[in-house]
């Protein structure tokens, strides 16, 4: 059976995007791209169901309530107030829209932030390939030398040469987006926010982004929390 828990109470975020949220994930740490709109719940203040499935059960809860729920079989899914939210980036965006925060004013600034949405896609893809390959003793530390560093180096490009990364420590500047929380999750699974930041040495204005993003009071307090499972 999965594990369910309940957090948070129910406030205006939660009225802005219309009621409690249920997400149905891997039990795998706080990792994944599931964690990825855990952390936006958790910024926002929104109390939010967590249903988690161990990888030894998803399979058989794949046959029956996620195909029920996601005709691909697919999670992170949400049920929210009868609807049915799939494709966790687009969730975000979605999101993001209904509190009308996260995602930029202007056309150009959401640009930017689906931008390095984007590029952290094409890194995640890359990372899991070689993390769960059957082959990840050799897969996985060739990934940390060479399609790793290759967009850590292009993030930070980014990041200093970009006129919205350069007004201040978020991917918009001043304003946080969900991209952030996209670039900080990678970073994190990547294992480069933890060991006093050792992966990122190199590249001084990811780690300011990294800082400013585990700085917001809600996402300090989860992180210390039990909710933070590693």
């Amino acid at each position: 059976m999965p594990t369910i828990n309940k957090y948070g109470t129910p406030g205006a975020a939660n009225k802005a995007i219309g009621g409690v949220p249920t997400l149905h994930y891997f039990d795998f740490q706080s990792r994944g791209r599931g964690q990825v709109v855990r952390l936006l719940w958790e910024d926002a203040g929104i109390a939010y169901e967590d249903v988690r499935y161990s990888f030894e059960e998803f399979p058989e809860a794949k046959k029956t309530k996620i195909f029920d729920l996601n005709p691909t079989g697919n999670i992170p899914v949400i049920e929210l107030n009868g609807k049915i939210l799939t494709q966790s980036y687009a969730i975000l965006r979605h999101l993001a829209r209904q509190l009308g925060a996260y995602d930029g004013k202007t056309e150009d600034e959401m640009y930017w932030a689906d931008v390095m949405c984007d590029i952290v896609i094409d890194w995640r893809t890359l990372f899991v390939n070689a993390f769960f390959s059957p082959d990840k003793d050799n897969t996985f530390p060739k990934h940390q030398k060479t399609d790793r560093n290759r967009f850590l180096g292009a993030v930070e490009t980014h990041l200093k040469s970009n006129k919205f990364s350069t007004q201040g420590p978020y991917i918009l500047g001043k304003a946080v987006s969900y991209a952030d929380l996209v670039l900080y999750q990678i970073c994190h699974d990547e294992s480069l926010t933890q060991d006093g930041r050792k992966g990122l040495k190199e590249y001084p204005r990811l780690t300011k982004l990294v800082d400013a993003v585990e700085a917001r009071p809600n996402i300090k307090a989860f992180l210390q929390s039990d909710r933070y499972l590693g």
